[in-house]
């Protein structure tokens, strides 16, 4: 098939680090989630994964971590593939070892653990030297200040956005060449998700981290990917180049805000009924 514009676009960009294609998802032998959903991210990108809450955002993700199986969910159909080579019917804990890391949503840490040991969790993975780890953990409370200040409180007692940081702490402790980060914004002030975004980008500019994000805050995503993709009832609707999205007027109605009507279906939309000749 013939690539969209959109996606030869991105494709001339940077080789993708991670495609899906055309996956179908089913939880419970019978619940159909996902419906032909593809993507591809860019080594070095930030790709944003948009839509309301239920569209199928944070099941994309745990499709490509594997850790659906937990939830009695399954990849039916399609594949996913990381660095070349598929990853479909990896364990959750190969897929780490290969560098993929979620930060799940909902900002869980090990309550009972003081912010420190649950950052050095993350470290467990690649068995590092104690030296070797003590850096790592010197680079995480350059991002993040206020960790150091809270290191010895436990993370059950800290604030959503300190979770949230520690959170995104212990998957930089993995040491990962790509984080799915799951509605990182959720639950959180606005000047709190603007400093999680700066933190998220700078991650990406300076460690090389691929960033895959599920997001509902559609302005906020915008302004930090360079690509993205909107889901509705389980497929991609939409996708294109961040300006080119934030700046699309039936984005701006439908995710922005920024419509006189009431909130319709996205496919009731003239690019949708174009985008569903893909769709097939």
């Amino acid at each position: 098939m013939t690539l969209a514009p959109s996606q030869a676009g991105q494709a001339e960009t940077a080789p993708p680090l991670l495609s899906v294609t055309n996956i179908e998802v089913i939880y419970n032998h019978v619940i159909l989630v996902l419906k032909g959903v593809s993507l591809s991210v860019p080594e070095g990108g930030i790709v944003a994964l948009l839509g309301a809450n239920g569209a199928g955002k944070s099941t994309t993700l745990k499709s490509i971590s594997n850790l659906l199986r937990v939830e009695r969910g399954e990849v039916t159909k399609g594949s996913i593939t990381y660095g070349g080579e598929r990853i479909d019917q990896l364990t959750p804990n190969e897929l780490v070892r290969r560098g993929v890391i979620q930060v799940m949503e909902g900002r869980h840490c090990f309550g009972h653990l003081t912010v420190e040991e649950n950052l050095l969790t993350g470290a467990f993975i690649h068995g590092g030297k104690r030296r070797q780890i003590a850096e790592d953990l010197e680079k995480v409370y350059a991002y993040f200040p206020r960790l150091k200040e809270r290191r010895s409180s436990q993370a059950g007692y800290t604030s959503g956005g300190e979770q949230q940081m520690t959170a995104i702490g212990r998957a930089l402790m993995s040491r990962p060449k790509m984080i799915l980060l799951d509605e990182p914004s959720m639950g959180l002030a606005p000047q709190l998700v603007e400093q999680i975004f700066e933190i998220v980008k700078s991650i990406n500019e300076q460690e090389g981290v691929t960033i895959l994000l599920a997001e509902q805050n559609t302005n906020v995503a915008l302004r930090y990917a360079r690509y993205g993709y909107i889901l509705e009832s389980g497929r991609v609707v939409m996708e294109g180049a961040a300006d080119t999205l934030r700046n699309n007027e039936d984005v701006k109605e439908f995710y922005l805000g920024l419509g006189g009507e009431g909130r319709r279906s996205f496919r009731d939309v003239k690019q949708y009924r174009r985008r569903k000749r893909w769709l097939g």
